[in-house]
């Protein structure tokens, strides 16, 4: 028997009471229609917190780093992030290196506190380098309760509602369900410019409107037997003399995989030492794959995970240096290299890198060179990468392009911010994502503190508070 319908007053009653009220009354209860193909999800009021003077969606290196510095710089800061660690593509993705890394701030104090704790690969670069991904995730913790951020994980931004051109509200969803959430700034760092979108913002995405755009990777940590006899393969920090060139061992994965009897998906597969017998993998793409598309990117996830066991199962079965290769983990979130970009009100663009642009209100100056990488299987099997023929001269980033044209409040940082296809394959590493980063979270957190828009904050005051807090020096 079908239980009897409860009306809304009912069920709030029995709900406050403690009674019980089954899941299909409550279905009963306020289910409307669906029509061609469309549901009509009923109006509720949701809890609304407004406890924030800035508010940061998305946890990876661009939005730790905001949140971190936007509270050193004395705002109330919240920071929602998804997955169940911060640090993004540095923890959950498994990325393996930083790169453009030699940066003043707090790129530099990431660096000096990874040392300290012997988490960083021994290397004598300062601008590229392999971490240990466990000890980076309890840092980055540390920091942000040392800071006064409020991070809140398996939380993720479904909607932004704007009042005119302003945006004051978002709302998340979590176990605990829909929540709204209301602050003077909030900043984009989900990488694939969720929240700009949701806020009504333009954008562009790859190469032409929608694509082609560069593939997705998914990275895995592997344990070999004796690393030391892989190096004719694996990258060290600091190599030896007369030691192949990264080139050279690239080439000799593909040749050691394809002799398996698979052509690997990236042409340019990559092994980095960590520590001991430890490497981080890049093996594997995925290419045309909107990242933004849940089940497209469902499917390149279980396609890439299932090529890299294919792949490392090959390699042990060579025996000799392989002998004993295994997967220890693959990353619970794909790589993805391009995503939305949100116009902002500067564009960085292809010719700042070429002439070396300089602006007087730069937030990160970037030095990383053109990378795109192949964007078809077909042109994979020719080369792992395009050649621009562009030789990038380091070029300033402009607060500008961190700061939303069509919605006012609203601030990004890391690969989503505004740029054009050629220049965000140079910018997109996470050495500028931390620069980004600290510009945007000292500017919002003037901004909000003060009772102004993002855009009428002069840099030279964000720069000033840096160096106030001991950053930038």
């Amino acid at each position: 028997m079908k239980p009897a319908p409860v009306s809304r007053r009912h069920f709030l009653h029995a709900a406050l009471a403690g009674g019980a009220v089954s899941q299909s009354q409550v279905m009963a209860a306020g289910t409307p229609a669906a029509k061609d193909g469309m549901f009509a999800e009923p109006a509720h009021e949701i809890p609304l917190a407004n406890d924030a003077d800035v508010i940061v969606c998305g946890a990876g290196p661009a939005g730790v780093t905001a949140a971190i510095t936007a509270a050193r710089a004395g705002a109330k800061v919240r920071l929602f992030e998804w997955r169940g660690c911060l640090g993004g593509i540095w923890t959950a993705g498994l990325l393996g290196y930083f790169l453009d890394f030699n940066k003043p701030g707090f790129a530099k104090e990431l660096r000096d506190k990874l040392d300290a704790r012997g988490a960083r690969a021994n290397s004598t670069s300062t601008s590229r380098f392999c971490y240990d991904p466990e000890a980076l995730k309890l840092l980055l913790e540390e920091l942000c309760v040392e800071a006064g951020v409020k991070f809140q994980y398996h939380t993720k931004v479904c909607a932004a509602f704007r009042e005119g051109n302003r945006l004051t509200t978002i709302v998340t969803e979590s176990k605990s369900g829909r929540q709204a959430w209301k602050a003077p700034v909030f900043i984009d760092t989900t990488g694939d410019g969720d929240l700009g979108f949701q806020a009504g913002c333009a954008f562009e995405i790859g190469e032409a409107a929608e694509c082609p755009c560069q593939p997705l990777s998914l990275n895995a940590l592997l344990v070999v037997k004796d690393v030391e006899q892989l190096r004719d393969f694996v990258r060290f920090g600091q190599p030896l003399p007369g030691e192949n060139k990264d080139g050279e061992k690239k080439k000799r994965i593909k040749d050691a995989i394809v002799s398996t009897g698979h052509f690997p998906s990236y042409a340019g597969a990559t092994l980095w030492h960590v520590s001991g017998n430890l490497v981080f993998a890049m093996m594997n793409q995925e290419f045309g794959i909107k990242p933004w598309d849940a089940a497209e990117i469902t499917t390149a996830t279980v396609r890439a995970r299932a090529e890299m066991n294919l792949m490392v199962t090959g390699l042990r079965s060579l025996g000799g240096p392989w002998e004993g290769i295994q997967v220890v983990a693959t990353a619970e979130q794909i790589g993805v290299r391009d995503g939305r970009r949100i116009v902002g009100r500067y564009v960085v663009n292809k010719e700042d890198l070429i002439k070396g642009a300089r602006y007087d209100d730069a937030v990160v100056r970037a030095t990383f060179s053109v990378d795109i990488h192949a964007t078809t299987a077909e042109h994979n099997q020719k080369a792992a990468t395009h050649s621009t023929g562009i030789k990038v001269k380091p070029y300033d980033i402009p607060l500008r392009a961190l700061i939303a044209k069509e919605v006012d409040g609203l601030m990004m940082a890391g690969r989503c911010i505004s740029g054009d296809f050629i220049a965000h394959a140079s910018y997109r590493v996470t050495g500028n994502a931390v620069g980004m980063g600290e510009g945007a979270g000292v500017i919002a957190a003037l901004a909000a503190t003060s009772k102004r828009m993002p855009h009428e904050v002069p840099w030279s005051e964000g720069e000033a508070k840096l160096k106030a807090m001991g950053q930038r020096v």
